[in-house]
């Protein structure tokens, strides 16, 4: 086990966000939210690229029938990186004006979950279910800072969060409605150094979460108690992806958007895209099946 943390592409970002791994392409995709800026990443020969967007890419994942399934700030489209064409599916609370999308990923039986942000801090947003056909469900409201949406190998518990809120929630996740219910807290943050931003499950069904204001990378039992805490170079890590062929690197997106002069000068990886190779494996991403 190698747990020292390398940086894994150099260009900073302003608010690095919602890493996911192609295993068909061997590339990693995540998004600069702040910048509209689309990023991707080739580890086999470390050449990072990026592409300039219309608007804020707030979370994404892969489609089935190829491409991406892009949550922007009002809605979600299907996106192809190749041609660059853009298919709008459905508005999100666009009589929100202080809130966007944020934190998303699907479910194992591939419906896209994914939840919102509300500058406010009123808890305007919501998190929400597209299924396949395409249809757009509420499934609860009450949200400022949508995070850690993952679920656990067998699909039947879904883990999600409420940044400010200090809280990660497990909830029974009914496989065949896709409705969650019985939320219960899965892990309370107040004794720890940071608040929950995005989690991902690793092949043993441990939760892996990147501590906001932290500065570190936390592995979870399904318990909720700690297993093991990775220290990062900088203080606001926000999510986690494994990735590289064996689906044994940990990536890690971190921001240094509400950083200081001063604390960004002596954060200097703040913005990067760090990696650890952590002695555990991933899953292959689930891909959107509409």
């Amino acid at each position: 086990m190698n747990s020292m943390v390398e940086v894994a592409s150099a260009p900073r970002c302003v608010h690095a966000e919602g890493p996911v791994w192609s295993d068909e392409t061997q590339l990693l995709y995540w998004t600069d939210i702040e910048s509209r800026t689309l990023m991707s990443l080739d580890p086999r020969i470390g050449s990072a690229a990026s592409r300039a967007m219309s608007r804020k890419v707030c979370s994404l994942t892969f489609r089935e029938r190829g491409g991406l399934l892009i949550a922007f700030e009002k809605g979600l489209s299907f996106y192809d990186p190749d041609t660059r064409l853009e298919q709008r599916i459905v508005d999100v609370e666009l009589g929100l004006p202080t809130t966007r999308l944020n934190d998303g990923r699907c479910d194992r039986q591939g419906r896209f979950i994914v939840g919102g942000f509300d500058s406010s801090e009123k808890g305007l947003s919501a998190a929400y279910r597209l299924d396949v056909d395409l249809s757009l469900h509420r499934l609860f409201g009450g949200l400022s800072s949508a995070n850690s949406t993952c679920f656990s190998l067998d699909g039947r518990i879904m883990y999600y969060a409420d940044s400010p809120q200090a809280v990660i929630w497990a909830f029974d996740y009914d496989l065949h409605t896709g409705n969650p219910g019985n939320r219960r807290v899965f892990c309370d943050f107040r004794d720890q150094p940071g608040v929950p931003d995005g989690s991902v499950i690793d092949a043993d069904g441990y939760l892996w979460n990147a501590q906001w204001n932290g500065g570190r990378v936390v592995r979870y039992r399904p318990d909720g108690s700690i297993d093991r805490v990775i220290e990062v170079p900088c203080r606001n890590p926000t999510s986690l992806a494994f990735g590289g062929a064996a689906l044994d690197t940990l990536f890690i997106t971190t921001s240094r958007m509400t950083l200081t002069e001063e604390e960004a000068r002596l954060q200097p990886l703040a913005g990067s895209l760090l990696a650890v190779r952590p002695g555990v494996t991933g899953l292959p991403e689930t891909r959107f099946q509409g």
